[in-house]
C-alpha cells in the first residue's frame, strides 16, 4: 500500500493547485495519471471545483519526477525549492 501526503500552492488569488507526493515508491506516467484523477474525483465530491493536481514521486534530485500541465508544475517545484509547501496525509485508495 502506497502512502501519500498532499499539499497546496496557490495559483491564483481564487485557484489552488493540489499537489499529491507519492511517499516510498516511484510512478510512471500512466500511474501519476491515475493518482491525480483519483485526487479530482475526491475533491469534486467534497463539492470543491477541479482544480491543477502535480503528482511528485522520487526522494531526491536523481529520481524526482513532477507530473501535471507545464504551468502548475513550475509553481509546485518552485514552492519546494523555496521550502513552501506543507505535507498533510491523505488517503486515495
Amino acid at each position: 500500500m502506497r502512502h501519500y501526503v498532499y499539499g497546496t500552492v496557490r495559483d491564483t488569488r481564487r485557484s489552488a493547485i493540489y499537489a499529491i507526493r507519492v511517499r516510498d515508491d516511484v510512478v510512471d506516467p500512466i500511474e501519476a495519471d491515475e493518482i491525480a484523477e483519483l485526487t479530482r474525483d475526491r475533491m469534486l465530491a467534497r463539492g470543491e471545483s477541479a482544480a491543477d493536481v502535480v503528482v511528485v514521486t522520487g526522494e531526491d534530485k536523481a529520481t524526482l519526477r513532477l507530473y501535471g500541465a507545464p504551468h502548475a508544475v513550475a509553481r509546485v517545484r518552485e514552492a519546494m525549492f523555496n521550502a513552501a509547501i506543507s505535507w498533510t496525509p491523505i488517503e486515495l485508495e
